[in-house]
């Protein structure tokens, strides 16, 4: 089996290590796209970290989609990944809870000005179909339907260069969901349809002041547990 050149993890983040690690490998072609990771045992030995440690890194790389986990097949990375070089960044830091929710901050608010001009009628009609759903679905986990309603504005500004950035984007908003503590339909519900009508206005601005105001509070609420 393949020894590949690492270093010793030795301090307190140890699964953190362990992914930024293997985005090492990764980034100086030690593993490459389609590649077949060795066993948990001998990554265990390799990085001398305990088998939870290890499968907290592999976790949070599965998240972000730059490896497979193959049940009795092994874990392989992904062919894409070397296209994929936000998803590399954000792996790096996807522990770093303030970082990644600017991250998605970031991306949105500049998706959500140019969904403002090409959004079509049926993607709006798509949103507020996501919306009334998660009406319906006030008293359960509506994790599902808030991501779709993001995916579609960002899918709606409809640009090449920045397709690649879309998948980061929900995998932020996948990592800050599921910090989530506690749910609030009804203020979910308003926000979102302050996104809604202001998009629906075809209104650059304040379509970019309602997605701020929205995930400002995200921001607030997830950091205000996070912090304690």
């Amino acid at each position: 089996m393949q020894e590949y050149k690492m270093d010793t993890i030795r301090r307190s983040s140890l699964s953190q290590q362990v992914l930024e690690q293997i985005v090492h490998l990764l980034m100086t072609g030690q593993l490459k796209p389609g590649d077949k990771l060795p066993s948990e045992m001998m990554l265990m030995e390799q990085f001398e970290v305990s088998r939870p440690v290890l499968r907290e890194a592999l976790s949070s790389l599965e998240t972000l989609e730059i490896i497979t986990r193959r049940p009795r097949g092994g874990t392989f990375v992904n062919q894409k990944v070397g296209s994929q070089p936000f998803k590399v960044m954000l792996a790096l830091s996807i522990n770093d809870i303030p970082a990644v929710i600017e991250a998605r901050m970031t991306l949105e608010l500049g998706l959500v000005t140019i969904a403002a001009e090409k959004i079509s009628d049926e993607q709006l009609d798509k949103l507020k179909e996501t919306i009334d759903a998660i009406q319906e679905h006030a008293d359960g986990d509506y994790g599902r339907l808030d991501k779709e309603f993001h995916r579609i504005i960002a899918q709606s500004a409809n640009n090449p260069i920045v397709e690649g950035m879309i998948d980061s984007l929900l995998v932020t908003h996948e990592k800050t969901n599921s910090l989530i503590l506690y749910r609030e339909p009804q203020i979910t519900i308003d926000h979102h349809t302050a996104i809604y009508e202001a998009l629906k206005k075809r209104d650059p601005y304040e379509s970019f002041n309602q997605m701020y105001r929205h995930l400002s509070y995200v921001r607030n609420k997830i950091l205000k547990d996070y912090n304690k």
